[in-house]
C-alpha cells in the first residue's frame, strides 16, 4: 500500500519571505486556486525529500496570530486547526521567521508551537540580518523553542536541503502530547518572545542597539506622544516661518501678470475674464504652493526616515479607545493629503462596520485642499507675532490647532458612530518597524515634484473651470450705474438667498458667495473670493493694489474669520469625496448621511466659534 504524501504548511508573518521559500522549494511544481467557498488564494506545490519521497506544500496567507482580523488570516487559522472545508490538517508546519525581526515574528511562532504539530523553524533572510549587524545562534534559538531551527536564504536557495531533512526528522520522531499552554495573555506572549530573541543574539552592532534605545523613547505611550505632537507643532510653525518669501514672490508674479494684461490688452470681456477670473482667482490659490510643499516636505522626511510607522503604532492605541481598528490609521493618514485615496485605502479593512466608520470620518482629516483657506485667513487676521515672548509663532499655533481640531473631531465622531449606526469595536493590528535611515534627497525631491504637479494640475483644471463659471455668473447681468456688480449678478443673488441661512453663524455675503463653488474643491473658496473682489474693485486702482487678505481685513470681523475657519474644519466641501464615498459604499445612503452630519457639525462649530468670539469682544 502506498504511503500517504505528507502535507506541510508554510506559515508566518507577512514579509517573512514565506512565498520566496515556497517558490524555491516547489519551483514550477505549484498550482494556484481559491480555497473552497472563499476568494482567498490557495498556493499548493510539490517537493521531494532527499531520498525522493514526495511531499505536498501549502503556502498559507501571512498572519500575525491565530486570532484573525481578516478573511485571509481566518483561512490560515482554519487550515492549521483542520477547520477549513476541503482541507485536511497539515502533517507538519514550517514556521518562517524574518531573522532581522525575530522578537516580532516569534509571537506567532509561540502560538503555533503550542498546537503540538511537528514543527521546524526556517530562520529566513539571515544574510540581510548579518548585513545589518545582527548575528544569531540557531542552536540557542532551537533550544529555547524546543524545535529544530534551520538558517535559510530563500532567494538564494540556501539551507533548503537541511530544512527538508529537519522536517522529515520532525515528522518521524514526533510523539503526540497534550497541547501546551501558551502565555496567559498578549503581554506575556510579547515578553516571552523578546526574551527568546535576546537569548539567541550572538552579537549586534551599535547601530541596532541605538535603534532599540530610540524606539524605547519614541514608542513610549507618554514620551512618544509628546514627541509626535512636538514634531507636528514644528511642522506647522515652519509652514509660516519658511513660506513667506516664496509666497510673496508668487503673489508679486501674479500681480505683475495682471498688470501686464491690463497694460497690453484692449479693454474687452476676454481681458476681464483673464484678469478678474483666471489670474485673480487661480492665482490666489497658486500663491499657497510654498506652504503645501513645506507641509509635504515634513511628511516625506518622516516617512522616509522610518518614523511614520512608529507614529501609526502610537495612534493605534488611541484609535482603539474610540472603536476604530488600527488598520484604519493608514487610510486616515492618507486623507491628510486627500480624502479620495484615503477612502479607497479602506478596502484593506476587513470588518464592514469598521471600514464604514473610517470612510465616514476620513473627510475630517485636514487635507491639503484646506491649507490655502487656512493660510489666507490666518495670514489676514492672526498677528504675525510670538506667543508670550516664547518665540512660538501665533499663526503656526493656530494652524496646529485647526489640524488638532480635525483629528479630535474625527475621534469623537468615530466614538459616536461605533456605538450607533456602525456599532462595533475596533481591533488592534501588528506592524513591523522599519529601520531608521537617512532620507534620500532624490526620493524627497521627486515626492515634492509630484505633489506640486498634482496641486498645479488641480489649479489648472477644476479650480480654473469653476472660477470661469463663477466669473460668468458674477459678470452677468450687468449692473446699472452706481450698483454693485457682485450684488446684482446671478451669483450675487444666489449668495443673497444663502446669506439668510448663514448670517446667524456670523457669515457675510462674501462667504455665502464662496461656499457654493467651493463644493467642487475646497480651494475654490479662495479663488471665488478673489474673483468677486477683483470684479468689485474694477476701476478702483487703490482696491486693485490691495491683496485679497488686506481687502478681507476691511470687510470681516475677527469673529467672522474664526467662524469661517471653524466651518472649514468640518464642512464636506469636495464633490470628489462625496463621489468616491458613493462608489465605495454602493449607494447614496451613506454619502448623504456623511454630507448631512458634516454640514451640521460645520454649522454648529462656526456658530459656537462666532458667538464665543463676539462675547469676548472680537465681533
Amino acid at each position: 500500500m502506498t504511503a500517504a504524501i505528507p502535507s506541510i504548511a508554510l506559515v508566518g508573518n507577512p514579509n517573512a519571505g514565506k512565498s520566496s521559500l515556497f517558490n524555491a522549494l516547489t519551483g514550477a511544481r505549484q498550482k494556484i486556486a481559491n480555497y473552497p467557498g472563499v476568494t482567498v488564494e490557495r498556493k499548493a506545490g510539490h517537493a521531494s525529500f532527499a531520498d525522493g519521497r514526495p511531499l505536498s506544500l501549502i503556502d498559507l496567507p501571512g498572519t500575525y496570530s491565530l486570532t484573525p482580523a481578516s478573511l485571509d488570516e481566518a483561512v490560515t487559522r482554519d487550515v492549521i486547526l483542520g477547520r477549513q472545508a476541503g482541507e485536511t490538517r497539515p502533517d507538519a508546519l514550517i514556521v518562517v521567521l524574518d531573522a532581522a525581526n525575530l522578537d516580532n515574528h516569534l509571537c506567532f511562532a509561540l502560538e503555533l508551537l503550542a498546537l503540538d504539530l511537528p514543527t521546524v523553524v526556517a530562520l529566513n533572510m539571515v544574510d540581510l540580518a548579518e548585513r545589518d549587524g545582527l548575528t544569531l545562534d540557531p542552536e540557542r534559538l532551537s533550544h529555547e523553542l524546543g524545535v529544530p531551527v534551520v538558517p535559510t536564504v530563500a532567494v538564494r536557495k540556501r539551507g533548503l536541503a537541511d530544512l527538508l531533512a529537519a522536517v522529515d526528522a520532525a515528522i518521524r520522531s514526533h510523539q503526540p502530547r497534550e497541547a501546551a499552554a501558551g502565555p496567559a495573555n498578549d503581554s506575556a506572549l510579547h515578553q516571552r518572545a523578546r526574551a527568546i530573541a535576546r537569548a539567541a543574539i550572538v552579537s549586534e552592532t551599535p547601530v541596532r542597539r541605538w535603534t532599540q534605545r530610540v524606539d524605547n523613547v519614541v514608542l513610549h505611550p507618554v514620551f512618544g506622544m509628546i514627541i509626535l505632537l512636538a514634531l507636528m507643532f514644528v511642522m506647522f510653525q515652519a509652514v509660516y516661518a519658511w513660506a513667506g518669501p516664496p509666497a510673496d514672490a508668487l503673489e508679486a508674479l501674479v500681480g505683475a501678470a495682471q498688470a501686464w494684461v491690463v497694460d497690453n490688452v484692449p479693454q474687452n470681456l476676454l481681458r476681464d475674464l483673464v484678469v478678474e477670473g483666471l489670474l485673480a482667482g487661480v492665482g490666489a490659490v497658486v500663491v499657497f504652493l510654498p506652504q503645501i510643499l513645506i507641509l509635504f516636505l515634513f511628511i516625506l522626511l518622516l516617512e522616509a526616515s522610518g518614523y511614520m510607522t512608529r507614529a501609526a503604532f502610537l495612534m493605534d492605541g488611541l484609535m482603539g479607545k474610540v472603536g476604530l481598528s488600527g488598520r484604519g490609521f493608514i487610510p486616515l493618514l492618507s486623507s491628510f493629503a486627500c480624502a479620495v485615496p484615503g477612502i479607497m485605502a479602506t478596502r484593506a479593512i476587513p470588518d464592514e462596520k469598521d471600514r464604514l466608520t473610517t470612510i465616514l470620518i476620513a473627510p475630517l482629516m485636514t487635507c491639503s485642499a484646506r491649507l490655502p483657506v487656512y493660510a489666507l485667513i490666518i495670514a489676514a487676521f492672526i498677528p504675525d507675532s510670538g506667543v508670550g515672548g516664547t518665540g512660538i509663532g501665533l499663526q503656526g499655533l493656530v494652524l496646529f490647532g485647526l489640524y488638532v481640531a480635525g483629528i479630535v473631531g474625527a475621534l469623537v465622531v468615530a466614538f459616536a458612530l461605533r456605538r450607533t449606526v456602525a456599532r462595533g469595536t475596533g481591533a488592534g493590528f501588528m506592524m513591523e518597524m522599519p529601520r531608521y535611515q537617512m532620507p534620500r534627497l532624490r526620493d524627497v525631491a521627486l515626492g515634492l515634484w509630484q505633489r506640486a504637479w498634482i496641486f498645479l494640475r488641480r489649479a489648472g483644471t477644476i479650480i480654473a473651470f469653476t472660477t470661469v463659471i463663477l466669473w460668468l455668473l458674477l459678470t452677468f447681468p450687468k449692473a446699472p450705474e452706481g450698483q454693485s456688480q457682485v450684488d446684482y449678478s446671478i451669483a450675487g443673488r444666489i449668495a443673497s438667498g444663502l446669506e439668510v441661512a448663514v448670517t446667524p453663524i456670523g457669515f457675510n455675503h462674501d462667504i455665502a458667495l464662496a461656499l457654493i463653488p467651493a463644493m467642487a474643491a475646497r480651494e475654490v473658496a479662495v479663488s471665488a473670493m478673489a474673483t468677486a473682489n477683483a470684479i468689485d474693485a474694477d476701476g478702483d486702482e487703490e482696491a486693485m493694489a490691495q491683496t485679497l487678505g488686506e481687502r478681507l481685513q476691511g470687510k470681516w470681523s475677527l469673529a467672522t474669520a474664526l467662524a469661517f475657519l471653524a466651518w472649514f474644519v468640518f464642512a464636506p466641501q469636495c464633490i470628489s469625496t462625496i463621489a468616491i464615498t458613493r462608489r465605495e459604499t454602493n449607494g447614496w445612503k451613506w454619502p448623504l448621511f456623511m454630507v448631512g452630519y458634516l454640514f451640521a457639525l460645520a454649522y454648529a462649530a462656526a456658530g459656537i466659534t462666532y458667538w464665543t468670539a463676539v462675547a469676548f469682544g472680537l465681533g
